[in-house]
């Protein structure tokens, strides 16, 4: 069985869209997007530098364009589950057919902007965890103050929460942890910082007609599959303030008899995770279209299984 991931916020890189740009039709469909949710997709993707790409508002529908769009380029097939790590669940509702292309990203661009502006009201932030046990470091991160934001397999944690919190865990570490490494984003996301942020996606997605799932969806809150569409658009409106569980969605897709493993551009991060806790499943992560070959070859040979 062959699963399909779409990455979170952090995989962006200045210019990585550029080489998608090329392909058949591309550029036209990533215009009528950016018309659609009113950001210019194209400049983000091929001339913004790190910084600009950081912004939140920016980053979240940039990802899940590129996602959209490499996706296509695998050619029409049907994967046996999808799933997606944060922002990546807007892509994977799409995967599924839950959400069409252009209802997926208004829905995240009312999400970048509306977490944007909950990150505007306290000074928080997110640092990873290098090393340590988790049921260490979470008993040691409640202690503090702070959420394990993203448990995230092989023993990652990512912890959230103010800066002052933060710079109490970088003084105390958790038994085990070698370091507190600070990450370049705008707040705390996942965590109840982001509360104001659930009722405007609430409110986006009161406009919003879900169809139901045409392949295995599983979510991120707890690795569960979620069998319904207007479920799966719940889980969209709840996750920006609950932590994600990349952990028990791959423990999910053990589950399912996942044999290959596919991560949409810009692919890399969660391929690096399934070659940890998935040892004997095949990753493909797709960072150029240089890629696409070996992806469709991969797809291709599941298809005849």
């Amino acid at each position: 069985m062959l699963v399909l991931v779409a990455p979170g916020q952090g995989a962006q890189t200045p210019g990585f869209l550029t080489p998608w740009l090329d392909l058949p039709g591309a550029a036209d469909r990533v215009a009528a997007w950016s018309d659609a949710i009113g950001l210019d997709l194209a400049h983000y993707g091929t001339q913004a530098d790190a910084d600009a790409i950081r912004d939140t508002a920016v980053a979240q529908p940039l990802l899940v364009a590129a996602g959209l769009l490499s996706a296509t380029a695998l050619g029409d097939f049907v994967p046996g589950a999808v799933a997606g790590h944060s922002v990546g669940e807007i892509t994977a509702a799409a995967f599924a057919g839950v959400l069409d292309d252009t209802a997926a990203l208004r829905l995240v661009r009312r999400r970048g902007l509306a977490m944007a502006e909950a990150a505007a009201l306290t000074p928080t932030g997110m640092s990873a965890l290098l090393g340590g046990d988790p049921t260490t470091s979470v008993p040691h991160l409640e202690k503090l103050g702070l959420t394990p934001a993203n448990v995230n397999g092989s023993g990652q944690i990512v912890a959230a929460g103010t800066l002052e919190q933060l710079a109490a865990l970088e003084a105390d570490k958790p038994e085990g942890v070698r370091r507190v490494v600070a990450l370049k984003v705008a707040g705390a996301f996942h965590t109840h910082h982001m509360a104001p942020a659930v009722d405007a996606l609430a409110e986006a997605a009161e406009a919003l007609t879900p169809a139901q799932p045409r392949v295995t969806y599983v979510s991120n809150r707890d690795g569960q599959t979620v069998e319904t569409g207007g479920e799966v658009l719940q889980r969209l409106v709840g996750q920006v303030a609950n932590p994600v569980r990349w952990d028990l969605c791959m423990e999910t897709f053990e589950k399912l008899g996942a044999t290959a493993l596919i991560e949409v551009c810009p692919g890399g991060t969660l391929t690096g995770l399934a070659k940890r806790a998935l040892p004997g499943v095949t990753t493909l992560a797709l960072k150029t279209p240089d890629d696409l070959d070996a992806a469709r070859a991969l797809i291709a040979e599941h298809s005849a299984r």
